[in-house]
């Protein structure tokens, strides 16, 4: 990474408020973002629980240029409860907008607010299970360059994943954008972080 980035202490801070307590980082390393370059950070649990390909993770994808492009925390602790209702779910992504990535306010729409499931694998009891961890997801398009964002919000009532400045093929209707916060991408891809 470029001094620029290792300099963007409003990004440093972002990442630390949402950083999970009890978690160490185990990779690091340079990753592309649509043509750009940017570094993908991993952290487990310092515990070890649930630490493989799938499992429990905090990891962060960050633009050279320093701007926080996106983090997911998955967290066994957050399958089943209550998920907070829509409006509750824009406030707090709203919030976290306003704190996180306050230039994308201007030019959002909201497309829709409904729940999202993410797969997880765990080990319980001493029996290894794929779940899944669901949340509030608030997608949204950036008006002025037509990309996508969305914030899925957990049912503690704070982000799980944040994604910005993501491309869409309308037709056939997938994601352009690399999925470097996504364990099952990165499998796909032999993408190997551990």
């Amino acid at each position: 990474m470029t001094t620029a980035t290792l300099a963007a202490q409003p990004v440093a801070t972002a990442v630390s408020a949402f950083l999970p307590a009890g978690h160490i980082e185990i990779a690091r390393g340079p990753v592309t973002v649509d043509g750009e370059r940017a570094e993908l950070v991993r952290y487990r649990r310092s515990d070890g629980r649930n630490a493989a390909l799938g499992g429990e993770h905090f990891s962060t994808v960050i633009a050279e240029n320093g701007r926080l492009k996106g983090f997911t925390r998955m967290d066994l602790d957050l399958v089943g409860g209550q998920l907070p209702s829509r409006k509750e779910t824009q406030a707090i992504a709203m919030d976290f907008l306003r704190a996180a990535a306050p230039d994308l306010l201007p030019a959002l729409e909201i497309s829709w607010i409904e729940p999202h499931d993410e797969p997880l694998r765990a080990t319980r009891n001493g029996r290894t299970e794929d779940l899944t961890l669901t949340g509030m997801k608030v997608k949204m398009r950036n008006k002025a360059d037509g990309r996508w964002m969305w914030v899925i919000v957990g049912t503690d009532r704070k982000v799980l994943v944040f994604e910005r400045d993501i491309v869409w093929v309308t037709f056939p209707g997938h994601r352009k954008t690399e999925k470097w916060l996504h364990d099952a991408w990165l499998a796909e891809n032999g993408v190997s972080l551990l």
